[in-house]
């Protein structure tokens, strides 16, 4: 591969990576294309949930989220915003099932229960939501955030993230976290007699000052008092942040990539050995209490984003829409509440995703789960051009299966124990093969039994 082709394919893979938090771009369509979009009938009728709460007390030192410190109390016009673009945002997808809620941010254990109750009521008029649909709140874990949880579930939360971040004080106030290592425990241990095994565990490596030895420490830490799954992520550097300003300075220094590399395989061994299974990129799971609203994500299927800055991927039926599009609300909490009150939605940015990025999007969420991609699956998105087709006679694929990182047999495609920790190192490959045999075809029949002609999408 060129530079040309491995810049444009690691672009597609970054903007896929991260749904419901960074914006990506896709092509559009310039013809008419029947509804396969969805997936197949069934998924065009469900769908799950994204319900942002913009504001934080304080920006932490790493971030870059859409995140805003609140001038004034504004919970009420909140509330009712984010109920009517819920509401209205239902009302174009013409989904009959929300299959799971996620409230994030921003910090959502700052929003007052009653909120959450009033955004879970607005669905439950609209759509069907189960009496057992997995409902997750994002929770900052000082004693404010602890002292609301019993209030939560009231409101109908039934499953916690929990930010902790790390169990070091020192690496937390360095962080910016607003919370301690004892309010952290302290919080796990309230949520975990709250809902029981549906407690989620956020916890960051690659730290400053952070070493392999102090992680494994710290982790085996964690495992001892959480509960059945575990969120890991490696901290990014990001541009703006005043982290990133530190490191570019020299001021702080952040451990090398071979180090965290190391940190992320120990931290699967440590796992594995206390039980826990690996079903995804960063997630572990005991019990297979798995994320839901996150695996509907790497699944591909449709999800509807609410509130400023968050993103959505649905057909908006409700305008005769047959395509799913690409949906982007207006990120400043200000512009988007007036939006809102002027024509029911802060929708900034919408998109088509044509057949290519459709794919696109499939590939490279479903790499990221320890079981890949089904035949059956790929199939529901690319009905005439199965994974074999696609992929097999690519040089550069059959490189990656005879080194053994990738694997594609008759259970479909997917990541080694060792080809998943390189994953961003293996989409390039996928990603250009996949554009080239689908701009090859120039008419591809759909799950309807129709054929049409599908321009040229870049």
């Amino acid at each position: 591969m060129n530079s040309t082709q491995i810049k444009h394919s690691l672009r597609a893979a970054r903007r896929a990576l991260s749904p419901g938090l960074r914006c990506f771009s896709g092509g559009e369509v310039t013809e008419d294309v029947p509804e396969w979009s969805a997936g197949s009938p069934h998924l065009a009728e469900e769908a799950s949930l994204y319900v942002h709460w913009p504001y934080c007390l304080r920006r932490c030192s790493y971030c870059n989220f859409n995140k805003y410190i609140p001038k004034q109390n504004n919970d009420d016009i909140m509330t009712k915003c984010l109920q009517r673009e819920t509401e209205t945002l239902l009302q174009l997808s013409q989904v009959s099932c929300i299959t799971s809620v996620f409230f994030g941010g921003g910090t959502p254990s700052l929003a007052h229960p009653s909120t959450i109750a009033a955004v879970l009521e607005s669905v439950s008029r609209q759509v069907n939501l189960s009496h057992d649909a997995e409902v997750t709140l994002e929770v900052n874990p000082t004693p404010v955030g602890m002292s609301k949880l019993e209030d939560y579930c009231r409101a109908g939360v039934n499953r916690f993230s929990i930010g902790v971040q790390s169990l070091q004080d020192e690496h937390l106030k360095s962080l910016g976290r607003d919370h301690t290592s004892h309010e952290a425990l302290q919080t796990i241990g309230e949520a975990r007699r709250l809902c029981p095994g549906r407690v989620s565990v956020d916890v960051m490596f690659g730290r400053p000052k952070q070493t392999v030895e102090s992680w494994g420490t710290e982790l085996s830490e964690l495992l001892r008092v959480c509960d059945d799954h575990v969120s890991l992520y490696q901290l990014t550097l990001e541009r703006g942040t005043q982290l990133f300003k530190q490191v570019q300075s020299g001021c702080v220094t952040v451990p090398a990539e071979d180090v965290t590399a190391e940190m992320y395989q120990c931290a699967r061994k440590t796992l594995h050995q206390r039980g826990f299974h690996q079903y995804e990129v960063s997630n572990f799971t005991r019990r297979n209490s798995v994320s839901h609203h996150n695996m509907s994500y790497w699944r591909g299927k449709q999800y509807i984003g609410v509130g400023p800055g968050a993103h959505g991927r649905f057909v908006p039926l409700g305008e005769g829409g047959v395509v799913r599009e690409a949906r982007t609300q207006t990120l400043e909490p200000d512009v988007w509440i007036r939006e809102v009150q002027q024509r029911g939605h802060g929708t900034r940015r919408r998109i088509q995703l044509g057949h290519l990025e459709l794919l696109e999007e499939v590939l490279v969420m479903g790499l990221r789960m320890t079981k890949g991609i089904s035949h059956k699956h790929w199939e529901l998105f690319s009905p005439t051009q199965g994974l074999h087709k696609v992929f097999g006679a690519s040089v550069d694929v059959q490189e990656l299966l005879q080194s053994g990182q990738l694997i594609l047999d008759d259970r479909g495609l997917r990541c080694s124990w060792d080809g998943l920790a390189l994953l961003d190192s293996i989409l390039p490959a996928l990603l250009v093969e996949l554009e080239r045999q689908t701009l090859q075809m120039p008419h591809t029949q759909f799950a309807d039994g129709q054929t049409k002609t599908i321009s040229n999408p870049r």
